[in-house]
């Protein structure tokens, strides 16, 4: 049975590790149906793609292809589904999730490895343990008077407000919108009318988690708000008590000596917060949206913000979609508009029901304030989101040199890399004209090239060393050393002691007494500078992989776009790549692609959704 899996592997349908896990397990269990090994297989391999589960449906007599999606050499179909149910469901590695084993075959055939079965019914559980109205005392008048100074006038229809008064008056609020809808200046006012209500009714200010998935986008978001306090139309004691440190998920709950999954703070030694709020929800993965959720106060508010439409984690899971993923009716349950319109005087939309479902506690803010109802890249992220394939491409076909979005139609890669090239050489020019690090370092965020693959001729390592060799060919940078002064550095590794995380992004530059250093932005508006022994894991970053984007923002990008038959090509890719740009974004690649990602939505295998929204 063995050798049959053996075969898989080479042939590139499995990897090593898919392998080892299912002929390893079936060794020590004593288990020779390969339709079993399959499954334990598959199961492997699934969730290193991100899924949670396997669908058997999905699979069952269907051709097996590689990993990447492409054919494989070896003719070899997996089992017919009747069949290989029923040989799951005998099997003792087995189990419909009332006994620990393995794997768990669910009622709708969805295979897990057990943990990842338990990760999403405990994340079930807990956001329904969470549905309902927060039990705080609120000051009605003190309310009525913060959203008349901090929202839009009382009688205008206002989303913004409207998710400030869902995340006061409920325990969990999901606040989700697209880039420049808001999200971070309407949490600000958050934070401000809920740190009012404690100054009152306390006399001192909110205990408050601000947290995120890498220390890059921590970082960024207590940035955000600290420039967004400076519009708060608040007293200087209430500015003062607003919080405005973020931290990592993973240290905030402490990780554990030895483990990566075992957390100080757990359901027995709770955080202490009044409020836990999460910026970049989707990148948040099924198995540490568990411990977190696990660890938040029962009391204490939680609000997490974030894009639906952008890719998710990079590990198992789509928590964030399978949260909004459910078929709302309009409006909300009773008791919810009952209490808002009691405090605000406002009246949500009821849909005449008492009992509390998730997305009563769901809004998406959808006005733009950084692209124009008209501009060519909002038009063309909401053309990819609603799948309008022959809409996006003829939105970048319009699009003439200079332009806000164009496309540089390019079938061939070596054409491609060319036109590429030269593109970078002529933007980079300005930045190695600079030898103040910190003018060098703006230019240098300004403007950067996004690739779908880390690998392959259109993969960031390739496409980094061909723009290397052609800016020293340029004369704009000086090679043949692994240091040189204009080297622009990606942190790929989280190292406290330093305060350097995960996306954050440095340069290399000479000190006035010629010493290379590299430097990187701090607190305030000063450089902070390292000695290059000094950096943890980094790479060169010309150009970055579109997951590394998320949460960042340039005045312009360059896409690379993957072959149109990439299974990397999708919706939630092209969406969060175009969205990265302020201001500009250039296509590389075949018109094909566009088509092809605008017609291939994120389907992550999940029951998380289902076991939400019933």
């Amino acid at each position: 049975m063995t050798a049959a899996l053996a075969s898989l592997w080479k042939a590139g349908i499995l990897s090593e590790l898919d392998y080892q896990f299912s002929s390893g397990v079936a060794r020590l269990a004593g288990e020779t149906n390969l339709d079993v090994l399959m499954g334990l297989a598959l199961a492997s391999r699934q969730t290193a793609a991100g899924h949670v589960c396997v669908d058997l449906a999905v699979f069952a007599g269907a051709p097996g292809t590689t990993e990447t999606g492409d054919p494989a050499e070896l003719a070899f179909h997996w089992p017919d589904l009747e069949r290989w149910a029923e040989s799951l469901q005998q099997s003792p590695l087995v189990s419909r999730g009332d006994a620990r084993a393995p794997l768990v075959l669910d009622q709708h055939r969805r295979l897990y490895l057990y943990r990842y079965w338990e990760h999403e019914r405990r994340i079930a559980e807990l956001l329904r343990q969470r549905l309902g109205l927060a039990s705080e005392p609120i000051d009605r008048a003190l309310l009525r008077d913060g959203l008349r100074r901090l929202f839009e006038p009382m009688g205008s229809a206002d989303t913004q407000r409207d998710a400030a008064l869902l995340a006061l008056t409920e325990r969990t609020c999901t606040i989700v919108g697209g880039p420049g809808t808001g999200k971070t200046s309407t949490v600000a006012r958050i934070l401000a009318l809920l740190t009012e209500q404690s100054l009152a009714q306390r006399g001192a200010g909110l205990e408050c988690l601000l947290l995120a998935p890498t220390g890059k986008a921590a970082a960024r978001l207590a940035d955000a708000i600290k420039a967004a306090k400076g519009r708060l139309a608040c007293a200087p004691e209430v500015l003062q008590a607003i919080p405005e440190e973020a931290s990592t998920i993973h240290r905030a709950l402490g990780s554990r000596r030895g483990s990566v999954t075992r957390f100080y703070h757990d359901q027995e030694t709770p955080l202490i917060a009044d409020l836990v709020l999460v910026d970049e929800a989707s990148m948040v993965d099924v198995a540490l949206m568990r411990r977190l959720l696990e660890a938040v106060p029962p009391a204490a508010r939680l609000v997490l913000l974030g894009d639906r439409h952008q890719l998710a984690s990079v590990e198992a899971g789509s928590v964030l979609a399978d949260i909004c993923g459910g078929e709302r009716q309009p409006g909300y349950a009773t008791p919810l508009v009952a209490r808002v319109a009691e405090l605000s005087g406002f009246e949500l939309p009821s849909r005449g029901a008492m009992d509390f479902r998730i997305t009563d506690s769901v809004i998406e803010l959808t006005k733009s304030y950084r692209f124009s109802t008209d501009s060519p890249i909002a038009t063309f992220a909401s053309a990819v989101n609603g799948g309008e394939a022959a809409l996006a491409v003829s939105v970048l076909v319009a699009g003439a040199e200079g332009s806000a979005l164009r496309l540089e139609s390019v079938a061939d890669t070596d054409d491609l890399l060319r036109r590429l090239e030269r593109h970078v050489v002529a933007r980079l020019r300005s930045h190695a004209d600079s030898r103040d690090p910190a003018v060098a370092l703006r230019r240098l965020d300004e403007f950067r090239v996004l690739c779908a693959h880390k690998k392959g001729p259109l993969g960031v390592e390739n496409v980094n060393q061909r723009l290397e060799a052609a800016l020293e060919h340029a004369g704009i940078i000086q090679g043949g050393a692994r240091w040189y002064p204009g080297r622009p550095v990606l942190v790929t590794a989280n190292d406290h002691q330093l305060k350097l995380y995960n996306g954050d992004v440095g340069l290399v530059a000479r000190t006035r007494e010629g010493a290379l250093r590299v430097f990187f932005p701090g607190g305030g508006g000063e450089l902070r500078s390292l000695s290059p022994s000094q950096l943890p894991p980094h790479e060169t970053v010309y150009a970055m992989s579109i997951h590394k984007s998320q949460g960042s923002e340039f005045k312009e990008v360059a896409i690379v776009l993957p072959r149109p038959e990439s299974p990397l090509l999708t919706r939630e890719l092209l969406y969060t790549a175009v969205t990265r740009a302020r201001e500009r974004a250039v296509l590389y690649g075949d018109p094909e692609s566009v088509r092809a990602a605008a017609k291939n939505p994120v389907a992550r295998a999940s029951g998380l959704a289902a076991l939400l929204h019933g």
